[in-house]
């Protein structure tokens, strides 16, 4: 049984920069790149630090995919997820 039983809402910015690089096998710099582009926009705390929602990592893992196996660059992935969300 489980020590702790927490139940987080996808949409619930908890991760670091750091760790969601790590997850999801994008640099940092790369995820910085997202942000810049509005791709995926991480919520901000203070000026610097940004935190990540599931939901944004599902996306990320989306977006790594299309990056590494179909080789589309950022302006690509923007025009992809434009359609899709169509």
């Amino acid at each position: 049984m489980p020590l702790f039983d927490i139940q987080i809402s996808p949409d619930e910015p908890v991760y670091v920069i750091s760790v969601v690089s790590k997850l999801v096998s994008l640099p940092v710099w790369t995820l910085r790149q997202l942000d810049k582009a509005g791709i995926v926009c991480p919520k901000r705390i203070g000026r610097k630090s940004r935190l990540y929602s599931l939901r944004d990592i599902r996306k990320l893992e989306y977006i790594h995919y299309l990056m590494e196996e179909k080789r589309v660059n950022i302006h690509g992935i923007k025009i992809i997820l434009e359609k899709e969300e169509v």
